[in-house]
């Protein structure tokens, strides 16, 4: 008999120190001062819709090694090169995505985003060019452009890559920061789009790195393929099941890092550089796992946010009769496209409606280079997305009646 996991029932967050629940009073602050230079007073009591975590508790199988690690009371330097942890790595990527890595190219590191950072000083200098799609995630423009890189975006919907290969054979455009599945549109490359990009960049000298933290999270219907079966000359996989299995506040990920003289200074750099030697060890007892006991539950859970994202796309469309919007072929992130709606120039409006009216908190587009689309988060219990998606729909009505806030 499956294993039924209660996804229903909520956890209150508040007071956990937690960014979505805790930190969401200073959003509309955030969002002001980078629209218009003004800072907004903080809004109690908003719901959020917001960064991308899950309200639901871990898996209980990760919860009870936890448990047990934590009971065991001494929590020393720890050694991430254990055959554990790797042995559990390369075992997930066979199993779940029917791919063969080696883990003596496994790197450590406590973030993606450390990884893109590190591997960008590596392979870029000031100036020189880095290649994402858009819309694009925001973490992916504050790291490139903190550190003095220049972030060219090449259109998702890009007919025969021609727009892609045009930045690529750009002298100094020297790495594609690719995100797979794509945040925040959910979108699942598929093979012949992976294979064409991966003979554009061998043929335009250009490394590869691939942020692939959203693959578990991959909808019935669509196949993630890891990077590692596509990669040519200089390339490496970043990612972490901190994102699938819902635990990002213990920190940690790994990579893939293809070239052995890159990977021993990817190490270096870490260990010595940065000081990240040690890594947490409550997280790699998350890790191991989730990828050796949790897969029943991320099956669950895959399932349970797909349910929100049908019924989200069953309002809209009640709705706003044609708007077509359908749920992403990945992820638990709604991202609705309201030009036909509202045009491109409403969002300040729009978001002004959302928390002032409806008390709500939902991502523009225009955090991600995309003016006239929202993020709806809806990893949570279904009576908390319907909310936010009611929400949605009566400010979205409002400011197209002109009445909004």
């Amino acid at each position: 008999m499956a294993v039924r996991y209660d996804f229903d029932t909520p956890v209150d967050r508040h007071g956990t120190w937690c960014v979505q629940w805790d930190g969401v009073k200073d959003l509309p602050r955030v969002l002001g001062s980078a629209r218009t230079g003004e800072t907004p007073p903080p809004v109690p009591d908003l719901l959020p819709f917001t960064i991308s975590d899950m309200d639901f508790p871990c898996a209980p199988e990760v919860l009870d090694a936890l448990r047990r690690r934590v009971g065991h009371g001494v929590f020393g330097y720890t050694d991430w090169r254990n055959d554990d942890f790797r042995g559990a790595v390369r075992d997930w990527f066979k199993g779940r995505h029917d791919t063969d890595v080696d883990p003596a190219s496994l790197v450590y590191a406590p973030s993606v985003l450390s990884q893109v950072s590190q591997l960008l000083r590596m392979w870029t200098r000031p100036g020189e060019g880095v290649v994402a799609h858009t819309p694009t995630y925001d973490g992916f423009r504050k790291v490139v452009t903190g550190l003095g890189r220049e972030l060219r975006g090449v259109p998702l919907d890009d007919p025969g890559l021609a727009a892609l290969e045009a930045e690529l054979a750009r002298p100094d455009s020297r790495v594609l920061l690719l995100c797979s599945p794509h945040n925040p549109t959910g979108r699942v490359w598929d093979d012949a789009e992976l294979t064409a990009v991966a003979a554009l960049c061998e043929r335009h000298g250009v490394a590869v790195v691939s942020d692939e933290i959203h693959a578990d999270l991959t909808h019935a219907g669509y196949t993630h393929r890891p990077w590692a079966r596509y990669g040519r000359g200089r390339w490496a996989l970043v990612t972490s099941a901190t994102k699938a299995f819902n635990f990002p506040a213990l920190s940690g990920s790994y990579g893939l890092i293809s070239d052995p003289g890159d990977h021993e200074a990817f190490v270096r750099r870490m260990e010595t550089g940065e000081g990240l030697a040690s890594p947490a060890v409550l997280s790699l007892t998350a890790h191991v796992a989730a990828y050796r006991e949790g897969a029943d539950w991320l099956d669950a859970v895959r399932a349970y946010t797909h349910g929100n994202l049908r019924r989200v796309a069953d309002t809209l469309e009640a709705a706003f009769p044609g708007l077509g919007w359908q749920p992403p072929q990945a992820g638990y992130l709604a991202w609705i496209d309201l030009r036909p709606l509202l045009g491109e120039d409403r969002d300040d409006d729009l978001q002004r409606e959302l928390v002032e009216r409806q008390g709500v908190a939902v991502m523009p587009g225009t955090t991600y280079g995309a003016p006239g689309f929202v993020r709806l988060n809806v990893g949570c219990p279904r009576a908390k997305a319907e909310a936010g998606v009611n929400a949605l729909v009566r400010a979205v009505r409002a400011v197209a009646a002109g009445h909004g806030a």
